[in-house]
């Protein structure tokens, strides 16, 4: 009979699957609403491109609120990509190892990090 270890070595998974969860359903939840903003109702005419001008558009990324927003589109989904990378490559029997990790989410904290500093210098 196997006995079950009560105190397994601890793992950084949980933080790379929960920021994997969270970017899915930013996306999931995000990307469509953006689609019908400026993918339709802009070049349709049910939204005026003046509410997409530079000056609304700047005040929006330079509030709180619009730069949240904007790094959440960024970075959640950023994240997801590539921790779906990273186990993409454990499926096609890529032994990557712990190069493959530090690539992987060594990319996306780059990115996170430079969209931040981009977002603050606007």
């Amino acid at each position: 009979m196997k006995t079950i270890d009560r105190h397994p070595p601890r793992s950084e998974e949980p933080i790379w699957w929960s920021l994997f969860g969270a970017g899915g359903s930013w996306f999931a939840m995000m990307t469509p609403i953006t689609v019908l903003l400026l993918g339709v109702l802009v070049p349709l005419g049910l939204l005026s491109p003046d509410y997409l001008n530079y000056e609304r558009v700047h005040a929006f990324a330079s509030s709180w609120v619009g730069a949240l927003l904007i790094l959440g589109s960024i970075i959640l989904p950023l994240w997801h990509a590539m921790h779906r990378l990273h186990h993409g490559t454990h499926d096609l029997k890529l032994r990557l190892g712990r190069a493959g990790k530090v690539a992987c989410y060594g990319f996306a904290a780059l990115v996170s990090l430079l969209s931040q500093w981009l977002l603050m210098h606007l």
